[in-house]
């Protein structure tokens, strides 16, 4: 017999997405309910096809992938056998569209299984219309995962927002048609398994041109002069002076900043004869105090976490990727076992509002006072207003779902990422709601023959929200003095610098500058922060920041030379608008589509026939059959190759392309290590899915693989036998370690030196991934 099912004919049914979602709410709601989950997505576009009907208004066809089936049944059952239906999904536009494709699979019969044999034309998927659900159900959404949200919510149950799920719908689809328009575009021109996307191309284009003004900048030289000043009454030399980081009690440093009665520029000072002409006429001449001014200076509290500046600020302070921060933050939304059992720790994670609810308010208010005192109470909550003209000020802020469960409380049940994570949400927030920090601001002003010396002291008066959220401020204490006082000169010192590039994009400065240009959506930033460096498109280097590789500027060059709407920050932001217009009910979804599809159609089907494929000669002849070779471009960037392909096959690693390199060090076979073990035949240097190798010229017939290591000069600093070489994680992720390995763990992010410490959690880690 089989295994009874226990689910009552009566009971209410709670669909949500995620199994862990499911477990935390079913503690909440009681005997009555039946919380299950879909394990996200239960239909979507067919995989092998384009799955829209361009002709008929871009009707989509879904299908339910071979992975959701097992759920979709288990859920149809269920649904058959209960009173009500409850549709529990996030509360975004993805959500909304996962509890309507839920809407529509749920009690319909399982089709039977046909024969293998038969094929028929009800095989392909069929168009799917715009419709009504084919089942009553009911929708409910909360913000947080608590026993109060969840109830509350299921009070006020209100019906599938359509406009939400064709906005939600038109994203999928116009995403679909540029992905699957032209990628095989970029497969015929370029190279096979290459993509393109609505915003990842035009993140890639972001990197491909900073990186380019980073190659065209030309350093400018400059100057700057200080005094290192004390009371003159104060007896000191100069090199007591210097001394240590801090400056002695009565010595400050001052910077020029007026000459001549002119205000310095940055570049008036332009070489170091000027800087010493200048400082000439002022080393003998009288230093008299010429001002003294004091202000008060007033910080405020930033505002909480969105989903953007929850990324940016965990990858400055933790080097959390955009994919780490919303897995970790996903794990505190859905509810952790912090001894009081499993609650939902924080607020929904996606969103770009700046909006907190009353309670929330309300409760820090409360916590504030009771765990700081009255002063640290601001007279009204504060509210924020988001910047962003397309943000959903609906949602709420992230925020902890308690601000009386404060970090040091769960630290014992949380994992060390997540503590921090759910460390820097709590203290965000309480920060928000707490009065500015207040400063005393000095301001002295030394006069020298016809120049003006400057220098500013900041002292801390009142913590304020500092005192949860702590924000570098160095106090700078001046010393007392007035007006008209003389001062000593220790001594006088000219400094050069020169201008710098502007720094390459990591992951947080390029999710800041896409929701600056209105590109992406809380869900697209972490997504498209993985894909660009998944595809190959970029690489991180030391500091972590990106990298175009060969193959990301020929994607990137050719998008932009052709397809210049498809990569243009404008137009790609125009876009997203028209998806809010569509989620607000002022546009149809197909409208939005129609307007951008119609003339890209036309416009690839022109360059389809007027663009070559990607080639370069070279004077180099191919040693198998005499033809010359070309440079063509691969996954893993340029590679020469054959003219004569596909009756010839022979290539070869191209000198100095990416392909040869893995973190700037070449790949090259050592002296007397070029013949095959296994067959004999010459070595050549490849680059397979896992980086640069080194393989026999005879494959496929002879599959022998050399392993080698990428030495960097430097003997491990921690057993001092093996030598430091290069590596890669699974994420390809460049990392240092022992080549040794696993006798000796040691590890580091950054390229070491003789005396580099040794990572023991990197090593940990890579201890795990080896294994």
């Amino acid at each position: 017999m089989g295994k009874k099912n226990t689910t009552k004919r009566a009971s209410t049914l709670i669909i949500v997405e995620s199994p862990t979602k499911a477990k935390t709410i079913g503690k909440f709601v009681g005997s009555g309910f039946v919380v299950r989950s879909s394990f996200g997505h239960v239909r979507d576009l067919p995989k092998r096809m384009l799955g829209i009907d361009t002709a008929n208004n871009f009707t989509p066809s879904y299908v339910v992938p071979l992975k959701a089936k097992t759920a979709v049944s288990a859920l149809r059952r269920d649904a058959a056998k209960a009173g009500r239906v409850i549709l529990a999904t996030d509360e975004d536009r993805e959500g909304e569209a996962i509890a309507w494709h839920l809407a529509h699979v749920l009690l319909q019969p399982a089709k039977k299984r046909k024969p293998k044999t038969e094929q028929t034309a009800t095989d392909v998927p069929q168009p799917t219309a715009i419709a009504k659900p084919a089942v009553a159900v009911e929708r409910i959404t909360f913000d947080e995962i608590t026993k109060k949200a969840i109830l509350k919510a299921l009070e006020t149950p209100r019906v599938i927002d359509q406009n939400l799920v064709d906005a939600q719908q038109g994203r999928r689809i116009l995403d679909r048609l540029v992905g699957y328009k032209l990628s095989p575009f970029l497969w015929k021109k370029i190279s096979r398994g290459l993509s393109a996307g609505r915003v990842q191309s035009v993140a890639l284009r972001l990197v491909v041109e900073r990186e380019r003004e980073r190659q065209a900048f030309e350093a400018r030289e400059y100057w700057t002069i200080e005094a290192l000043l004390a009371n003159n009454d104060l007896q000191i030399a100069r090199d007591e002076a210097q001394n240590g980081e801090k400056l002695p009690e009565g010595v400050f440093v001052a910077k020029l900043v007026e000459v001549g009665g002119k205000k310095l520029d940055k570049f008036d000072i332009p070489n170091a004869a000027e800087a010493e002409k200048i400082a000439d006429a002022m080393r003998g001449a009288a230093w008299t105090v010429a001002d003294v001014a004091q202000k008060e200076v007033r910080r405020n509290p930033m505002p909480p976490f969105t989903t953007s500046t929850l990324q940016q600020t965990a990858g400055r302070r933790f080097g959390f990727s955009a994919k780490q921060t919303m897995r970790l933050a996903q794990m505190l939304y859905e509810g952790m076992d912090v001894g009081e059992g499993s609650v939902g720790l924080i607020t929904y994670m996606r969103t770009d509002s700046l909006n907190l609810s009353e309670e929330s308010l309300e409760a820090a208010r409360a916590y504030i006072e009771d765990a700081f005192g009255t002063p640290y109470v601001e007279g009204a909550p504060r509210r924020y207003k988001t910047k962003l003209r397309t943000a959903q000020e609906a949602h709420e802020a992230i925020r902890p779902t308690d601000p009386a469960r404060t970090p040091e409380a769960v630290k014992q049940y949380l994992e060390p990422a997540a503590w921090k994570l759910y460390n820097l949400i709590w203290c965000r927030f309480v920060a928000s709601q707490m009065p500015p920090a207040r400063f005393l601001e000095t301001r002295i002003a030394v006069s020298a023959a016809d120049g003006i010396f400057e220098s500013r002291g900041l002292v801390c008066q009142f913590d304020g929200f500092q005192r949860v959220y702590p924000v570098k401020t160095a106090d700078a204490l001046l010393p007392a003095i007035a007006k008209d006082d003389t001062v000593k000169l220790i001594e006088l010192k000219n400094n050069q610098h020169f201008t710098e590039p502007l720094p390459r994009y990591n992951e947080a400065r390029l999710i800041k500058t896409l929701e600056e240009f209105g590109i992406g959506r809380p869900s697209t930033y972490a997504p498209t922060m993985s894909v660009i460096q998944d595809r190959g498109y970029v690489q991180k280097d030391e500091k972590r920041c990106f990298v175009p590789t060969e193959v990301g500027y020929a994607v990137s060059d050719l998008l932009t030379q052709h397809f210049p709407l498809v990569v243009d920050t404008q137009f790609t932001a125009k876009m997203e608008e028209d998806l809010d217009k569509v989620a607000s009910g002022s546009l149809p979804w197909q409208n939005v589509i129609r307007e951008f599809y119609e003339p890209f159609e036309k416009l690839l089907a022109e360059k389809q026939e007027t663009i070559a494929k990607m080639v370069e000669e070279t004077s180099e002849v191919c040693e198998k059959c005499g033809k010359p070779m070309v440079i063509r471009m691969g996954r893993f960037g340029k590679f020469l190759a054959c003219s004569g392909f596909p009756e010839c096959k022979n290539a070869k690693t191209l000198p100095g392309s990416d392909a040869q390199k893995t973190d700037g060090i070449a790949v090259s076979s050592e002296d007397g290590a070029g013949v095959c073990e296994k067959c004999g035949s010459a070595l050549v240097d490849r680059r397979g899915r896992f980086g640069p190798f080194t393989g026999c010229s005879r494959y496929p017939d002879c599959d022998y693989i050399k392993k080698k290591n990428y030495a960097i000069g430097i003997k491990c600093p921690k057993c001092s036998e093996g030598d430091v070489v290069s590596r890669r994680t699974k994420s390809r992720r460049f990392f240092y370690g022992c080549s040794r390995y696993p006798a000796c763990d040691f590890a580091t992010w950054q390229r070491p030196t003789t005396d580099a410490p040794a990572d023991p959690a990197l090593a940990a880690d890579q201890t795990k991934e080896e294994a």
